[in-house]
């Protein structure tokens, strides 16, 4: 009965040293965003595509972004050159090219040094609105009866 309790007591032991070690903070650069999906809603015709991805560097080490590539040449990603340092934020800027009309749904990957999340799929969506057309300008003779030239 004493090796029963002998080996339980080992075996919890181990158990725990494993659990503390899950528990230990994970040394390196780490990237966490704020949002990583943006909603234009319905945006006009060669309106305003542009939008903000801010991230923070949670880890404990520099944080380097590489290109991000995004899923079409609509859609263009910027990001910082310089590392982004513990503890401090920067932004990824996309901006869509709104001279196409229908819904939006893309995507842009971006990958860093990161430790644990070193891919990150940011994704953009919403509606270009139709371009609005134009109307001609009312017949100005008076008589509200069409013009003929003949």
């Amino acid at each position: 009965m004493k090796k029963v309790f002998y080996l339980l007591g080992i075996m919890l032991l181990m158990a725990g040293a494993a659990k503390a070690q899950d528990a230990k903070p994970q040394l390196g650069p780490e990237i966490e965003f704020e949002k990583v999906v943006h909603d234009y809603g319905n945006v006009p015709y060669n309106g305003n595509g542009e939008c903000e991805f801010r991230f923070t560097n949670t880890g404990t080490e520099p944080l380097l972004v590489q290109k991000p590539k995004s899923s079409c040449g609509c859609t263009i990603p910027s990001w910082p050159n310089e590392p982004i340092l513990p503890g401090e934020s920067d932004v990824i800027k996309v901006t869509y090219k709104t001279n196409r009309v229908g819904n939006i749904n893309k995507t842009v990957t971006v990958t860093s040094n990161a430790v644990k999340n070193s891919t990150v799929v940011l994704r953009i969506k919403g509606t270009v609105l139709e371009q609005p057309t134009e109307v001609m300008p009312a017949n100005n003779n008076g008589s509200g009866a069409p013009v003929n030239n003949n």
